[in-house]
């Protein structure tokens, strides 16, 4: 392997241009983009244009990447429902793969991917970006200096009063998998569970709802989308048990008569507490005892990272050049889709459901 990794991008809407390409691009002495593909061509040249990559070769077809033996990794960008195969079928052929959030449709396809990633010695990194964020840092190494004890109870929510996404296949379960829970809730369960430590779940209870979002006088403040094709949840919530004794609650949806729109994690150990939003000025605040004593901290010294996605990116970078691990195993994106299967199965049975992390 070159010491210039030659990146490959397959998908290049958005979160490809937004996130992936710009990490690439902060990097020109460690990485070049030099493929990109897309299903619509004129998207992956509106790509190429963007970033300027006039010499990159442009292909509908995603093989033509993996066939190329000087690509040493690919970003997928796709729509949930073709994270699978290109993830799998670019391991085999050799690649480190970034695979856009969630892993996959469900855990039975997160398990075959991550049995291709141990097979090939490949990294598969899953894109949670919001463990790269200066407050993550922070409480990351905070917690693991011992100053928050053992956490054995967290609350996390991700909650949109009114935030349905009018574009892409969001509210369409068939390509995406499910609703909120698997689409913003993937990200602050993952903080969640960076922060604790990643404990092995057991077990889930959950119930959904898709009550607001079908109705189209609950107005949308992201603009308006087809509420005849809306299939996912509109609301989701669950409890989900770990094998060392820890619990966590869940909350998260596109549309809710809630206060705000909160992205954050309450996290609750035996020596301190602590508060974690995902953005803003008061992105961090810890509880703690001291002396008999009780105080509310706001650490002043918080890392300032420009950008979480961009962070992410060169993370996976750096772990492919220094020969590291992944910086987000797709055990990590494994665990998480196994958990929503449990809650999207309880909602249905009524039931506590296991949650099965093997493969």
């Amino acid at each position: 392997m070159s010491q210039k990794l030659k990146i490959g991008l397959i998908g290049a809407g958005g979160i490809a241009r937004g996130a992936h390409m710009k990490g690439y691009a902060s990097i020109p002495d460690k990485c070049e983009m030099v493929a990109i593909c897309d299903t619509n061509e004129e998207t992956a040249l509106l790509a190429q244009k963007e970033f300027g990559l006039d010499g990159a070769k442009i292909t509908t077809s995603y093989q033509d990447i993996l066939n190329d033996p000087e690509i040493d990794a690919v970003s997928i960008t796709t729509p949930n429902k073709f994270h699978m195969q290109p993830t799998i079928d670019a391991l085999n052929a050799g690649k480190h793969v970034l695979c856009e959030k969630p892993l996959a449709m469900n855990a039975a396809e997160a398990k075959l991917m991550c049995r291709a990633a141990k097979d090939s010695g490949k990294i598969l990194q899953v894109a949670l970006q919001m463990r790269f964020s200066g407050q993550a840092l922070f409480l990351q190494k905070f917690i693991e200096n011992g100053n928050m004890g053992d956490i054995y109870y967290a609350r996390a929510k991700a909650l949109r009063r009114r935030g349905v996404p009018h574009w892409g296949v969001f509210i369409d379960k068939e390509k995406q998998g499910g609703g909120p829970l698997i689409d913003i809730g993937v990200h602050i369960l993952d903080l969640t569970l960076f922060l604790m430590g990643y404990p092995k779940p057991v077990s889930a209870t959950g119930k959904t709802w898709d009550v607001l979002a079908k109705n189209p006088e609950n107005k949308n403040f992201w603009g308006e989308f087809d509420r005849t094709k809306f299939t996912v949840e509109d609301f989701a919530v669950g409890m989900i048990r770990f094998d060392n004794g820890a619990v966590v609650t869940l909350e998260s949806s596109f549309m809710a008569n809630a206060e705000g729109d909160p992205f954050e994690s309450q996290l609750f150990g035996t020596e301190a507490g602590a508060t974690i939003r995902g953005w803003g000025d008061d992105a961090l605040s810890i509880y703690k005892q001291i002396d008999g004593q009780y105080f509310d901290l706001k650490p002043h010294n918080i890392p300032k990272v420009e950008s979480a996605h961009v962070s992410e990116v060169q993370a996976f970078v750096d772990a492919i050049l220094e020969g590291k691990a992944s910086p987000v195993p797709g055990e990590n994106g494994l665990t998480l889709n196994a958990v929503f299967d449990a809650l999207y199965k309880s909602s249905e049975t009524g039931h506590e459901e296991l949650v099965d992390v093997s493969y």
